[in-house]
C-alpha cells in the first residue's frame, strides 16, 4: 500500500481551503453547469465552441475540487514551536548572508503556505531544513544550485 502524502499547514490555511472548496462546490459548480446548459441550447454540439469551452471549464473545476479535497483530507496541522531559542515552524528568522553581508528576514512555514516572494519559506525546502533547530549566532550552510551558501542567524521571533 502506498504511503499517503501529508501536507503541512496551519489551521488558518486549512480553513481557507475549506472555504474555497465550499465556494467551488456551492457557487462555481452551478455557474459552470449553467454555462453548459446555455451552450447546449445553441444546437449542434459537434461545432459548438461555447459548449467545448464550458466542458473544459467543468473539467478544470472538478480537478481543482479533487485537489483541494486531497489537501484537506491529508492535512497535517502544524503548530508553532514553543521553543523560543531555536528555529521551528512559525519562527520569523533574520539571517545574514555571510558572502554578501546582506540581512534577510523569513518566516518558516509548512509546505502548503510557502511563498518565497513574501518571505515565507517551507520547512521542507533546503534553506528551511538548514535553519530548523538552530539558535541565534549559529552559522548554517545551505546547498543551493549556485553552491554552498552560509547564513548567520541574527534573530528569532515567534
Amino acid at each position: 500500500m502506498a504511503k499517503e502524502t501529508r501536507y503541512k499547514m496551519s489551521e488558518e490555511r486549512l480553513q481557507e481551503l475549506k472555504e474555497e472548496l465550499n465556494y467551488l462546490v456551492t457557487v462555481r459548480e452551478k455557474e459552470v453547469a449553467e454555462q453548459i446548459k446555455e451552450a447546449r441550447s445553441f444546437g449542434d454540439l459537434s461545432e459548438n465552441s461555447e459548449y467545448d469551452e464550458a466542458k473544459t471549464e467543468q473539467g478544470k473545476l472538478y480537478s481543482k475540487i479533487a485537489e483541494i479535497r486531497n489537501l484537506i483530507d491529508n492535512a497535517e496541522i502544524i503548530t508553532k514551536s514553543d521553543e523560543t531559542d531555536k528555529v521551528g515552524i512559525g519562527s520569523i528568522v533574520t539571517v545574514r548572508d555571510c558572502e554578501l553581508n546582506a540581512e534577510e528576514t523569513y518566516q518558516v512555514v509548512g509546505s502548503q503556505e510557502a511563498d518565497p516572494i513574501t518571505g515565507k519559506i517551507s520547512d521542507d525546502s533546503p534553506f528551511g531544513r538548514g535553519l530548523m533547530g538552530h539558535k541565534i549566532g549559529d552559522t548554517v550552510e545551505v546547498e543551493a544550485p549556485a553552491g554552498k551558501l552560509q547564513f548567520e542567524i541574527l534573530k528569532i521571533d515567534k
